[in-house]
């Protein structure tokens, strides 16, 4: 343990105060901005401090449920933009919105969209559940897609020259704690659940964003993990098997997709 605490302690060192690539450091200036911005803004919109919510709930349920989603999302969106805008200028940054194919970015995003559409999402709203899965889908990808430019998009490529075990930590226990106050209802056990998850999913998404450097394809997998995790679109939604099948078709055919965009990648690109 002792070992592992001080590779982790003289890796983040080493990548911060090291001067003989400058290109290369994490920058704190930079780290801090992400961390206050993206924590502020969605909290300031998480716990409805300007009462929004009830300015946006005389509108339709379906808009309101979008709207809520855009503004709690809104600070590590602001965080991730701002943070990569900092960043190209000092070195390049690969990840994009729909990085080295715009066609496989958009037909994994295609995927669980028709069978959100097809399979139907039951809600309490009155709404055709066809029609719903449609919503639900993009508002769900509105939400992931505004993280995603905050956890791979900017965060994985400040930390982009840690050591993989470390980076993917510090992203997971970062993204972790940026979701707390989703969690005030939940146990001690369920936090823990929650963190290892985030951690595993750090990971698991990182990979495809090193692949693929596809802000999108990695909103796919992060769509994944809120239809099972804390999403207000998805509560008591489905019956039977249905989540099971959108979980093991669309992972299956993005698995595909991501053998083909390797084959496709030009080595030395």
């Amino acid at each position: 343990m002792r070992n592992f605490q001080n590779h982790l302690y003289h890796s983040i060192k080493f990548t911060i105060i090291t001067k003989s690539n400058e290109q290369n450091n994490i920058s704190a200036t930079r780290l801090l901005l992400f961390i206050i911005i993206s924590f502020g803004v969605s909290n300031i919109f998480r716990f409805n401090i300007f009462h929004l919510n009830e300015y946006f709930e005389n509108y339709s349920t379906w808009s309101y449920l979008i709207v809520e989603g855009i503004l709690d999302g809104s600070g590590i969106f602001i965080a991730g933009i701002t943070g990569l805008f900092l960043l190209k200028k000092y070195r390049s940054v690969d990840v994009s919105f729909f990085g080295s194919s715009r066609s496989k970015s958009l037909l994994m995003a295609l995927i669980p969209t028709v069978l959100l559409i097809v399979i139907g999402v039951q809600n309490k709203y009155g709404i055709n559940v066809h029609l719903f899965g449609l919503i639900a889908a993009i508002g769900s990808f509105i939400y992931c897609i505004m993280e995603e430019y905050g956890w791979r998009g900017y965060l994985q490529e400040e930390f982009k020259y840690l050591k993989p075990v470390v980076k993917f930590l510090l992203i997971g226990i970062i993204w972790y704690t940026w979701h707390l106050t989703f969690l005030t209802d939940t146990t001690l056990g369920n936090n823990l659940i929650f963190l290892g998850t985030l951690i595993f999913g750090s990971w698991g998404i990182g990979q495809v964003a090193t692949l693929t450097n596809s802000i999108l394809a990695c909103a796919c997998f992060h769509l994944i993990v809120n239809i099972f995790m804390f999403n207000h679109f998805f509560n008591n939604a489905f019956t039977g098997y249905s989540k099971l099948i959108i979980l093991f078709v669309s992972i299956l055919l993005w698995i595909i997709i991501l053998v083909k965009w390797k084959k496709d990648i030009k080595p030395g690109s």
